[in-house]
């Protein structure tokens, strides 16, 4: 079940946890947690962001949340590009924890331009009951431009977490959502590295009339199929994974621009592939470190925005 379904009839946070109940690769983890149900208030974030365009520049023009989440004043640090909101999604909890139900929703209005990021790596705490569910709603108007570029996801050992993203996209819209994730807390006990019990990340993609675009859904059980080998994630710690919907001109400059390589004395491998239905593209980085992951991703970053906008991104904050 997705959260564009539930809408009409369920809380975000409720749809996050129907779809907990219908992802068949949870149903050995339905137990409840001893301290706190799993979806009870405290444990249900959600934010809704509204964006439009006013004048010469983006506004946050409708804001509604539910504790944890929270979000930081719409910011204009670009010069490259004034026009565009910066907001900050911040939680109050500051980490996901077993029986967490959050939902996020962003809306771009006609010609709207807005970067959406978070205000530090998304942790996923060891769980002994339960799991946790991130559901992410994101519409484009025709025009509008996103980035949305969350810091890394970290998942603790024993985490069991299930995120699913759902992408509504004007013909004429550009969006760019990337995610990083790392293979745990690799420094800070051995069994960190890919001790999570269970990742489910899925994205899709459709147009504001229905029609599927493309869809790809990500499902790490290390105890079922061992990470570390060829095809998989082999001496690799950390992935990146963005999606470019793009219209089909921009897609292909972007390709143009974007190699392809494997270095495995670097530890560094990436890559670009076209999605079905001219959607625009995929881009994967594979790295030991999540800084040469984040380097790869800037790249195809700056790809993309050149390509879409003409405009080069902003240099990376002094502490990156």
């Amino acid at each position: 079940m997705r959260i564009a379904e539930g809408a009409p009839t369920l809380a975000p946070w409720a749809a996050a946890e129907a779809l907990g109940l219908a992802a068949a690769e949870f149903a050995g983890f339905q137990d409840e947690p001893p301290q706190m149900a799993s979806g009870a208030v405290g444990k249900t974030g959600f934010l809704r962001l509204g964006f439009e365009r006013r004048d010469d520049r983006t506004i946050l023009a409708e804001l509604d949340r539910r504790a944890p989440y929270m979000a930081q004043r719409a910011l204009y640090p670009d010069p490259e590009m004034p026009d565009q909101a910066w907001l900050f999604v911040i939680t109050t909890s500051g980490c996901v924890l077993q029986g967490d139900r959050l939902a996020l929703e962003v809306v771009l209005a006609p010609g709207a331009r807005a970067h959406v990021t978070t205000q530090s790596a998304t942790k996923i705490h060891s769980m002994d009951a339960n799991y946790a569910v991130q559901t992410q709603a994101i519409a484009l108007a025709d025009g509008a431009y996103l980035e949305y570029l969350p810091e890394p996801l970290l998942p603790h050992r024993r985490a069991r977490f299930l995120s699913d993203t759902r992408i509504t996209i004007a013909p004429t819209a550009t969006a760019l959502c990337g995610e990083i994730v790392q293979a745990g807390r690799k420094h800070h006990h051995p069994d960190e590295s890919f001790g999570a019990t269970l990742l489910s990340l899925a994205v899709e993609a459709v147009r504001p009339d229905g029609k599927p675009l493309f869809c790809e859904k990500l499902v790490i059980d290390p105890a079922r199929r061992p990470v570390r080998q060829t095809g998989v994630m082999d001496s690799f710690d950390v992935l990146g994974n963005v999606v470019l919907l793009a219209p089909k001109d921009v897609a292909e400059r972007v390709y143009a621009r974007v190699g392809a390589e494997v270095d495995l004395a670097e530890g560094v491998a990436f890559g670009a592939c076209r999605l079905p239905n001219d959607a625009g593209l995929v881009f994967k980085a594979l790295a030991r470190e999540t800084a040469q992951v984040r380097a790869k991703v800037r790249e195809f970053w700056t790809a993309a925005r050149e390509e879409a906008t003409g405009s080069a991104i902003p240099p990376p904050f002094f502490w990156r």
